[in-house]
């Protein structure tokens, strides 16, 4: 090898994960053309490993395997290693997923691959330890065999890639059906009904994942049907999950998921997206029942946001580690005497109380076993606020205080990369949440976050690309940036009624439709046409713990439809609708996001006008009350003498306010009634 060119060849990297692993004797490459090259220059396998910077077992496979010289040198004698970061390259985890679901039947991250040069896989594993463990090899067992089988018996691993991916293949998702009606969304209900923890509430046992899409489909079957079941399962899983040690009780936010039935053991990673996706979850229950906790919950879930999430130029960043300490939840963990030191007797024993503090731990270690005298905080139901208002003071009062001793802590690692697909997320969060609460400040931070991902995100030819971090832009975007950005133009010009979103989110939506549409079997592939090629183009209409890319961009679609009047984009969503439907019949609790698409597109759907000055006291009546009410199926607009939109909604552009007094037009259809200057008379209309 030249002396000048690296062994490991990631410092020059911007994805903390690889720079995480910049430093270790394995002679690592990232995900591109050199490394496939060395590899057939070389005549070796490529040995990939898939996994973020805040994965738990990702940690514990450095530290025990890629850190280590025995594990290094065999890794760097026999194989090319590239490292990929799902979190930046999203399809080329997507396709080596489904492959280590079909050979092994489950997946996970760290994502263990070998492959041929020509990027055929042969080999699929998850977190594989050094040494042989429980009858299952380690890596010093197994890359030693590897090794062999390339030297000796290529050809068997060379046909057995070859049926891997002629499988894959021939396993493209069906061309969809006929558009599906009611009967799909009571389908979605009774799946999810067939699931639901009884007991704990949420779906399925351990572990558990706050799915917020569930969430958002049956607040809707409720509005839609009257069914106080789909009400109870959405509020009870709320509240339970707001209650439980999977809630960050001092600082906010939401851990990624529960490793136990009752939601109160955490797995500690901090996402972007759960914070985003819940917000948006929360705000509408809010919305729906007006119980106060869920706006709280919101409220504080934007607060954690700002304080720890939010880049100084507006964007936001993607992750909090579960480690510190090298410990896993370290951070978030304590014990009954540390807080014995923090707090004085009366307000320990108050905090004991609240939140579950016991003297012998109350945290079972999911990986060390035992409690090993460490207490994660929760609530339960006899110590919460019955009134569901705003924490009691001297609760409060302590959460300060815990609070600011546990900042004094080493913290956990940052993934300070900035991604357009989950901005797109908080963005739309943000703006729903300033729409719901009249709160400004909302709006504000998610149009600074807009204009952080349009200005610093975005080719010159209007591209738009996937991740920004330390002054760079790079990677081709996903169809999920493409859709979850314009979710969160859709709402923020919703919240602002500023044309310049609206403007962008059209453009967008042409340009999403233009790469990534499957022409032939419907729906939005994962990658453009002209992307990095993998063996398979993928697609994705599942919505797993992040809604599918389909799922997002029909409902999107179907509400800017609504807004511009244009049908040709009303056509683009039933299209995405209709390639799901085979997945929906198979799974339809797989497919929670999609039915909220197909609740907007089977309706009664709204389009409310409201023509007014902005700032007027009847135009600010009018949308108080249109902002303080549960419509899922109703888009607004807003018509003034200072906003030229009439070119974005030429179907609004005759409605305009009378002799200078705001009314408003509710429209079904584009088939407007007579205008009302009345607020109450205006939601009457929205009702029916």
């Amino acid at each position: 090898m030249d002396p000048a060119v690296p062994a490991n060849r990631l410092a020059s990297e911007k994805s903390p994960y690889l720079l995480q692993h910049a430093r270790n004797p394995v002679n690592w490459y990232p995900w591109d053309d050199a490394a496939f090259e060395t590899a057939r220059a070389q005549d070796k396998p490529i040995f990939l490993s898939i996994g973020y910077s805040t994965c738990h077992w990702c940690h514990v496979m450095e530290k025990e395997s890629f850190e280590d010289a025995e594990v290094a040198a065999l890794l760097n004698a026999a194989f090319v290693c590239v490292k990929v970061d799902r979190e930046e390259r999203p399809a080329v985890d997507h396709v080596y997923m489904q492959v280590c679901q079909a050979l092994t039947g489950s997946g996970g991250w760290p994502l263990t691959i070998v492959m041929t040069p020509e990027r055929e896989p042969f080999f699929a594993a998850t977190y594989i330890p050094k040494h042989a463990r429980f009858g299952r090899p380690g890596l010093l067992e197994l890359l030693p065999r590897i090794a062999e089988l390339w030297a000796r018996e290529r050809g068997r691993l060379v046909r057995a890639a070859g049926e891997i991916v002629a499988a894959l293949q021939a396993d493209r998702p069906a061309a969809g059906g006929p558009a599906p009606g009611r009967e799909a969304l009571d389908a979605g209900f009774n799946d999810l009904a067939r699931q639901f923890d009884n007991r704990y509430a949420g779906f399925g046992t351990a572990p558990k994942f706050p799915t917020a899409h569930n969430v958002l489909f049956l607040l809707r079957y409720w509005k839609r049907t009257g069914d106080t079941r789909a009400l109870d399962m959405a509020e009870r899983t709320l509240q339970a999950m707001r209650d439980g040690g999977v809630y960050d009780q001092l600082g906010f936010g939401f851990h990624r998921y529960a490793t136990d039935e009752a939601w109160r053991m955490p797995h500690f990673e901090k996402m972007l997206y759960d914070q985003a996706l819940l917000a948006e979850a929360y705000t509408e229950a809010w919305l729906a029942t007006g119980t106060p906790v869920y706006r709280q919950t919101a409220e504080e879930i934007f607060e954690y946001v700002r304080r720890d999430m939010t880049d100084g130029a507006g964007g936001f960043y993607s992750a909090e580690d579960a480690d510190s300490e090298g410990e896993e939840g370290r951070f978030y963990l304590w014990t009954a005497d540390e807080m014995r030191r923090v707090l004085p007797a009366d307000e320990f024993a108050l905090a004991e109380r609240v939140w579950g503090v016991r003297d012998q731990g109350n945290f079972r270690d999911p990986v060390h076993g035992g409690n090993r005298a460490f207490n994660i905080l929760h609530r339960s139901a006899s110590t919460r606020d019955t009134r569901g208002a705003r924490p009691q003071a001297p609760v409060d009062r302590i959460r300060r205080k815990l609070l600011a001793h546990r900042e004094k802590r080493s913290r956990p690692h940052k993934d300070d990369k900035i991604l357009t697909d989950w901005n797109g997320l908080m963005i739309a969060a943000l703006a729903k949440g300033s729409r719901a609460f009249g709160e400004p400040r909302y709006a504000e931070r998610a149009a600074a976050a807009a204009n952080f991902v349009l200005g610093n995100m975005r080719r010159p030819d209007g591209r738009l690309l996937h991740r920004y971090r330390d002054g760079q832009a790079a990677i081709e975007a996903h169809a999920d940036d493409y859709a979850f950005l314009l979710h969160g133009l859709v709402e923020l010009y919703q919240a602002t009624f500023q044309t310049a979103h609206l403007k962008v989110a059209l453009e967008l939506a042409g340009d999403m439709l233009a790469r990534f549409r499957d022409d032939k079997a419907g729906g939005l592939f994962l990658t453009s046409a002209d992307a990095d090629p993998l063996f398979v183009r993928p697609k994705a209409s599942y919505d797993s713990a992040i809604p599918a890319a389909n799922s997002v961009a029909a409902l999107v679609l179907l509400q800017l439809a609504h807004i511009s009047g244009r049908p040709d984009l009303a056509d683009e969503a039933e299209s995405l609708i209709r390639s799901a439907v085979p997945g929906i019949e198979r799974h339809p609790a797989g497919h929670t996001q999609m039915l909220v698409a197909l609740d907007f597109a089977i309706g009664p759907a709204h389009e409310l006008v409201i023509a007014g000055r902005p700032g007027d006291a009847g135009t600010d009546a009018l949308l108080e009350a249109a902002r303080g009410e549960y419509l899922p199926r109703t888009v607004i607009l807003l018509r003034s003498p200072e906003r030229d939109d009439a070119a974005l909604a030429p179907f609004a552009a005759p409605l305009t306010a009378d002799d200078g007094q705001a009314v408003a037009f509710v429209c079904s259809g584009f088939t407007c009634r007579l205008p009302t200057t009345d607020p109450a008379r205006m939601l009457d209309l929205l009702r029916k």
